[in-house]
């Protein structure tokens, strides 16, 4: 009987599919996440002052201090702010590298004639 013959067969062909599957699951969803965490949180353990950074709200800032899970940005002059350190995803610029210097071209020397317009954009807050 055939019936029988299937009783009895092998239980590990009935648990290679489901090994297969988990197997799968990790090398393609757990290990890279794993990856990314690691780097981050590298990244973020090396955080000194002077760092330019993007919070991941997509606030821009300039760390002017990082303690243990604090980290204390400048987002503009006189306006300093506190963040907790995992909430740093990424770094723009590092204090300690130079900044990407570019070739220019030297400009031959041409007259000013035309003076430059002035600009549109006017504060016009109160000074106290």
């Amino acid at each position: 009987m055939y019936v029988a013959e299937s009783a009895s067969s092998n239980p590990l062909g009935l648990f290679l599919p489901f090994i297969l599957i988990i197997g799968v699951m990790y090398f393609l969803m757990i290990r890279p996440q794993q990856k990314r965490r690691r780097e981050a949180m590298e990244m973020q353990n090396k955080l000194g002052a002077g760092d330019e950074i993007v919070t991941i709200g997509g606030l821009h800032g300039t760390v002017v201090a990082a303690e243990d899970d604090v980290v204390t940005l400048e987002i503009a002059p006189d306006v300093v702010v506190r963040f907790a350190r995992p909430a740093i995803a990424r770094v723009v610029t590092r204090a300690a590298e130079p900044a990407a210097e570019t070739e220019t071209e030297p400009v031959a020397a041409e007259p000013a004639t035309a003076e430059e317009p002035p600009n549109p954009v006017v504060d016009v807050r109160k000074q106290d």
